[in-house]
């Protein structure tokens, strides 16, 4: 007989795997058990081979100012053999051609504004209107005195329109956060999207100003990089973290959707096509809309809350075309698409082949492209072919792309980003305490929660294993 503690992590995406990992090499007392509804590991990372190499479906980077991921690499021996991208700018597709984005830029919020004058994105008269939030002295929004917690939230647009004006929002700001969900950034949440802007529109009536100082403060070394890639693809993570959980013996059950969850006497039951699982404590690392229903007969308010949470779907086509083809130099990782100048299908093009060394080739260039966005379903509605044909007709607006590419692959992601509006950190953590309240010894964590990409979820996995009693 063994009075060894059992946890049930839902979800083998990389949050659930880094809790079950988190678990399986830090808590001895625990056996671990991970079911996972699909097929295979990793959610919505993903790399297949493409042209000869291993291209990433989905993120094919992570920032390396903040720790989670790096540490968690270092972990798995990973470390060695990162490496970051070769172009350090980019363009925005804008007054009608391909702009630089110009120094200074803080996601998106100039604070150099000679540099964004010479860019030639923003107009004058946006310039001067930029130019006024550096002689402001009094608040004109939110911002001042707001909950750090997001109790107080607004959202990206409110603020960046009040302190430097529509145009600079909408050339500039809005197509950098909002591509990171495929969303709209008069609609996200400043406190969970734009964290960074949040903190530093508190310190200061002028935003330009306190993110100036925010910059100085945090000055890295100019050569430091700011994203790091893995060469043989990311989904290497989530397959060494899937390796490590089997030498530890962590079963790793996969098409094994959960039906319910019930309470017992001592805990919870779990019930999936293996038969019931009995659980000591669960983490919940799936989306919002599966999780909700599993909650639906235990903590019902929270449930409810969750099943609103929007998504959004989205593609990304991976297209090999010759170099000979091409109307301009990669000479930058990409571009974006500003909100002023929308295309009819395509929604940013990363040239992977130019941003990652590793991809290079002397004859065929490599490029990743993003189409569909919430509320916009037109990229999602057409067959691979048809997406394809559309997404030419963009490129040769753009970058002057006619011939038709060698090999493409489109991957699409249904409703694979949360969209986090305005007020959502006090949502989060109105879902936790009732459900800690209705349903204790079951934690949330996930991209729905605390943030999209590799470090937030990896976050969120580590904070859901140490939540472990």
């Amino acid at each position: 007989m063994t009075n060894r503690r059992r946890v049930v992590v839902v979800g083998a995406g990389i949050t659930g795997l880094t809790a079950a990992f988190t678990l399986a090499t830090q808590r001895p007392d625990i056996d671990v058990v991970v079911v996972e509804a699909s097929e295979r590991v990793g959610g919505k990372i993903l790399t297949t081979p493409f042209a000869g190499r291993p291209v990433d479906c989905g993120a094919d980077a992570f920032l390396a100012r903040v720790p989670e991921a790096l540490d968690l690499c270092r972990e798995l021996g990973l470390d060695t053999i990162l490496t970051s991208p070769s172009q350090k700018s980019a363009y925005v597709w804008v007054n009608g051609g391909l702009n630089r984005l110009p120094a200074g830029l803080v996601l998106g919020v100039p604070t150099d504004l000679d540099a964004l004058a010479t860019s030639g994105i923003v107009s004058s008269e946006g310039i001067a209107r930029a130019a006024e939030d550096l002689t402001r002295t009094e608040w004109i929004d939110r911002a001042n005195g707001s909950d750090p917690n997001g109790a107080d939230d607004q959202s990206v647009g409110e603020l960046i329109r009040a302190r430097l004006g529509d145009e600079v929002h909408e050339k500039l700001v809005s197509h950098l956060l909002s591509g990171v969900n495929a969303g709209d950034a008069d609609h996200l949440s400043l406190a969970a999207g734009a964290a960074q802007i949040a903190v530093a529109a508190r310190k200061s009536p002028s935003l330009i100003t306190a993110l100036r100082e925010q910059t100085t403060a945090a000055q890295h070394h100019p050569d430091a990089p700011v994203f790091h890639g893995i060469p043989v693809g990311t989904q290497t993570l989530t397959d060494l973290i899937l390796a490590r959980l089997t030498q530890a013996d962590v079963p790793v059950h996969l098409s094994c959707p959960v039906s319910s969850i019930a309470p017992t006497s001592g805990g919870w039951t779990v019930t999936t096509p293996l038969g019931a699982i009995a659980a000591d404590e669960i983490i919940l690392a799936t989306p919002a809309h599966p999780t909700a229903r599993l909650l639906e007969s235990i903590a019902p308010e929270t449930a409810g809350d969750l099943a609103s949470v929007e998504y959004a779907s989205a593609a990304m086509v991976s297209l090999a075309v010759s170099k000979k083809s091409l109307g301009i130099p990669l000479d930058a990782s990409g571009f974006l698409v500003a909100q002023t100048d929308p295309l009819p299908t395509l929604t940013a093009c990363s040239w992977a082949s130019a941003k990652w060394a590793h991809l290079d080739d002397p004859e065929v260039a490599i490029l990743r492209i993003s189409a569909g966005k919430h509320g916009d379903t037109h990229a999602l509605d057409l067959d691979d072919s048809s997406l394809v044909e559309a997404l030419g007709i963009d490129l040769d607006t753009t970058m002057g792309i006619t011939a038709p590419p060698i090999e493409s692959r489109v991957t699409r992601w249904i409703d694979g980003l949360p969209q986090y509006r305005p007020g959502h950190p006090a949502r989060i953590a109105a879902w936790r305490a009732g459900v800690s309240d209705e349903a204790p010894g079951i934690h949330l964590a996930g991209a729905a929660y605390d943030g999209l990409g590799l470090p937030a979820c990896i976050r969120q996995g580590r904070q859901a294993a140490s939540s472990i009693a």
